[in-house]
């Protein structure tokens, strides 16, 4: 059995960092002191499939990767979420358990079911403190996918390919691995390209993902996957509007009706997000701004205040941002209740997943993505040097130096938080700037 440091060790040489979306670096996490390990496979994100692939396919190693933190980090027991509807996830992992000191815990069907707050609450019943994070209630959360890439890292595999969905309107929505640095073109290629000439792509989904139209863009640690829409969807068009316009009309039309809050998921969890409130501040001086910006800081960014609950189509979620953007340029410290009990309505207003889909308009593109083993060649990666939380990595290698795949071409800057990165592809190096360029041969 590995001791902890061992472990930790190899999660670092292996450059694993969260691959849910937000990028901390894995060791960091291990060298945490805990007693229950969760591992998140809700994948709450509407029309992205492929941790359901990963924990179908992979059960094993994911169920290989709790019991490795939990030795780690001391825990004694260990916890995966999944949605009860995802049943072939379900029995898979149930199967590979290996100990009475791990569980399945069923997840419902509804968004977003894979906030950490939320699912921290719903496996151990304890509410992480407003501002707080899971390890203050001596718990550590990790993706499925980051898992996996922690059993693989113990056994000397680095990190140098990520699993992703495209979906939406492809001609085949599928889920696969792409070595890191892979162009977004060659995804939209292995899903046999869009089915509308005019289009744009949310980068890792259609609620917290970013809108995107440039096919250049590459695969890094924490890309979920591709969801493509016609450029006419409305979600295209919502959030292509500038911010500013946003505000506008938010300050002009806002009537105060608190649907955004009553819907609220971590306002359901009792913590004091109220977004009808922050949309107040669009109207005020920066004094008045000071006071009701306070109700955005436990904002969770999950878009439903916006995107579903909002009944004149207003933008309470991108008020929340501007919120908590202007109290850190101004420097100003949240300082609003601490006192968190879940509402009483808490289980009533979960938003269930087919409802939201059907609001958004993209109902009609919910097709499950199977796994397929065709492999994604790219002839050139450029990977980034900053695909994680923390410092860019810094090279190792030079221009017209031949790398092996799986060699480490960036390192963690001395002193600073940060994560190793590997060649994806054997090849020479062709460029170093703020990406590493590696083509084929």
């Amino acid at each position: 059995m590995k001791t902890a440091t061992q472990i930790q060790d190899a999660i670092r040489a292996a450059g694993v960092v969260g691959a849910g979306g937000a990028g901390f670096p894995s060791h960091v996490k291990a060298g945490a002191s805990v007693d229950t390990i969760i591992a998140n496979g809700a994948e709450c994100e509407p029309l992205i499939h492929k941790d359901f692939e990963i924990m179908t396919r992979h059960a094993a190693e994911v169920v290989r990767g709790v019991r490795l933190l939990m030795q780690a980090t001391g825990a004694a027991r260990g916890i995966i979420g999944i949605k009860e509807k995802n049943a072939a996830a379900v029995k898979a992992v149930t199967a590979a358990l290996d100990g009475k000191d791990m569980t399945v815990h069923l997840l419902g069907d509804f968004y977003p079911s894979g906030d950490e707050y939320i699912l921290v609450y719903e496996a151990t019943g304890r509410l992480i403190p407003p501002q707080g994070i899971p390890l203050d209630v001596k718990v550590v959360v990790n993706n499925v996918e980051t898992l996996v890439n922690i059993a693989r890292a113990v056994e000397g595999e680095p990190v140098t390919e990520k699993w992703v969905s495209v979906a939406g309107a492809v001609n085949h929505p599928v889920s696969f691995t792409a070595p890191l640095g892979t162009p977004f073109s060659e995804l939209l290629k292995a899903a046999g390209g869009a089915t509308a000439a005019d289009f744009g792509f949310f980068v890792g989904g259609i609620m917290m993902g970013a809108l995107e139209f440039d096919l250049t863009q590459v695969v890094t640690k924490t890309t979920g996957g591709l969801i493509v829409l016609p450029r006419e969807h409305q979600l295209i068009t919502r959030k292509s509007r500038p911010a500013k316009a946003m505000h506008r009309i938010g300050k002009s039309a806002c009537d105060q009706c608190t649907f955004c809050t009553e819907l609220c998921p971590r306002y359901l969890l009792g913590y004091d997000v109220q977004p009808h409130k922050v949309m107040r501040s669009l109207g005020f001086t920066t004094t008045g701004e000071a006071y009701w910006n306070q109700f955005a800081s436990l904002c969770c960014a999950c878009g439903l205040c916006t995107l579903y609950a909002c009944p004149e189509g207003l933008f309470p979620k991108e008020a929340c941002d501007k919120g908590k953007a202007d109290m850190k340029a101004a420097g100003q410290k949240w300082d609003g209740r601490k006192e968190v009990k879940p509402h009483a309505m808490y289980e009533g207003r979960r938003t269930p997943l087919k409802q939201l889909m059907k609001k958004l308009g993209v109902l009609s593109y919910d097709h499950p993505s199977a796994y397929t083993d065709t492999k994604v060649t790219p002839r050139t990666v450029t990977i980034p040097l900053a695909q994680h939380i923390g410092a860019p990595a810094v090279p190792v290698v030079s221009p017209g130096q031949r790398v092996e795949r799986g060699a480490c071409i960036a390192d963690i800057p001395a002193g600073k938080l940060g994560s190793r990165i590997h060649a994806s592809i054997t090849g020479i190096v062709r460029s170093i700037d703020t990406t590493i360029v590696i083509e084929q041969g």
